[in-house]
């Protein structure tokens, strides 16, 4: 096969799975039910990330299926230009097999969208967390911030992932953190167990609001209780 015909069969399954994505149907929050968004950094080096998600996220949905349930939407970007959205899913499997279909490329960080479709997204009806998980920013940090206080006016907090060792990345998303009442913690993507409990706590919160903080202070593993003891009560 040449490399023409392979790059049009990948551009192919690409636009297939963007009008899958498209098409995916909406579903009616139930009075209660918590609504999170999960953003991904999907540019070339976050492929074993995305894989690592892909395995633990089913525990968002155990977690918060205690306490009324969650709306999940994905948010993912990679390349240059490209930053798309799922519909809302309220069910593991659906979040799954949408994430196992997106294959990662090269390209730049777009956290400023990212922020920018949360706000859109709560306007329309209520989001109460947002996650992120990256190693980068290449945006300038003024404006995140900006797009960050934003969020944190509409109530909507951000708990942040940060794998690497980037400082520019980190003191980003600890400002944005800040100032959206949420929080951020290292991620280790050979830590599975852990990153299983960190996006059950914020799926918790998500589904149950500022009442869970009190219990997830209280859980066994540290660092699903130093997320919750940075988030403002």
């Amino acid at each position: 096969m040449s490399g023409k015909d392979l790059s049009e069969r990948v551009d192919g399954r690409v636009a297939a799975f963007l009008e899958e994505l498209a098409r995916v149907p909406a579903t009616a929050a139930p009075a209660g039910r918590g609504r999170l968004i999960v953003a991904l950094d999907a540019t070339a080096s976050r492929e074993p990330t995305w894989d690592r998600a892909c395995e633990v996220q089913g525990q968002m949905f155990l977690e918060a299926g205690r306490l009324g349930g969650l709306e999940v939407q994905l948010v993912f970007y990679r390349g240059f230009h490209e930053c798309k959205a799922s519909r809302w899913v309220s069910d593991s499997r659906t979040l799954v097999e949408l994430m196992t279909r997106v294959r990662c490329k090269a390209g730049q960080t777009q956290i400023r969208r990212v922020l920018r479709h949360a706000i859109a997204e709560t306007r329309r009806q209520p989001v109460r967390a947002l996650v992120f998980i990256g190693d980068a920013v290449e945006e300038e940090l003024d404006e995140l911030a900006a797009l960050a206080a934003e969020l944190g006016i509409l109530g909507v907090r951000v708990f942040l992932f940060h794998e690497g060792d980037d400082p520019r990345a980190e003191r980003a998303f600890r400002e944005i953190a800040r100032l959206t009442g949420g929080a951020c913690c290292r991620f280790d993507r050979n830590a599975p167990s852990e990153l299983r409990d960190l996006l059950g706590a914020v799926a918790a919160y998500a589904a149950g609001g500022p009442a869970v903080l009190e219990d997830l202070r209280r859980r066994p593993s540290p660092a699903v209780r130093l997320l919750a003891h940075q988030v403002r009560g």
